[in-house]
């Protein structure tokens, strides 16, 4: 997610969930401070449920389709076919309005980032600025709003480094379990000892490592 540069010189990162936003410090190369908010991708769907009056797996979809972050990056032309509750025909949404309601609550969040990281007294020593991750950091127009209401440079993080399944994980949305994957892999690749060393043969009653539960965990992630 991050580069080693990054690190070094400051950056905040801005990790926005389902439930919860994470926000983590780095300088000098270490974490020097955490936050969780309260608010994540989920209170965008509920507001968008409730703004709309649609159910909230449509207000998901909507979001997914037609949300953007900046009611200025759409145009005032620009609209989508919803079922509202208690509605027997379509509704034709405009997009702007969408937008609106997204924008109100994504600025909250950085709002709310902004706040901690003045009250972490790292307030103008994080050169490197925001880097975005998470599910909801890949709505459209998200990056320009964070940095309108940061001042900071901002960027939406991917996974790197990744072999096979890319089209599935190359997403903002799994950086953070894909970090944690590379992470455990390279600390066992430390652990291992070198083929030279390894015997030959597995001693009796000594059983493989049991990777049903890591496919199974995969089989959960992708969709």
């Amino acid at each position: 997610v991050l580069t080693d540069s990054e690190r070094q010189m400051g950056v905040a990162v801005c990790d926005i969930g389902g439930g919860t936003t994470d926000l983590a410090i780095y300088v000098d190369g270490n974490i020097w401070h955490t936050m969780v908010l309260a608010v994540g991708g989920n209170h965008i769907t509920a507001d968008i449920a409730h703004g709309l009056r649609l159910p909230i797996p449509q207000a998901e979809e909507v979001k997914k389709q037609y949300g953007f972050a900046l009611k200025s990056g759409v145009g005032s032309e620009e609209h989508f076919t919803v079922r509202p509750f208690g509605e027997e025909q379509p509704a034709q949404i405009n997009r702007q309005e969408l937008a609106h309601i997204i924008e109100a609550r994504v600025e909250e969040i950085f709002l709310l980032a902004l706040q901690e990281i003045k009250r972490s007294g790292y307030d103008g020593l994080l050169p490197a600025g925001m880097v975005l991750t998470g599910g909801s950091s890949s709505l459209p127009g998200i990056r320009q709003l964070a940095s309108q209401v940061l001042g900071l440079p901002v960027r939406t993080a991917k996974p790197e480094n990744l072999v096979g399944l890319v089209d599935k994980l190359a997403s903002p949305a799994y950086s953070t379990s894909v970090g944690l994957l590379q992470w455990a892999a390279a600390m066992q690749d430390e652990d291992m000892p070198s083929r030279r060393d390894r015997p030959r043969r597995r001693p009796k009653g000594e059983s493989r490592m049991n990777m049903e539960p890591v496919k199974e965990w995969f089989k959960r992630l992708l969709p």
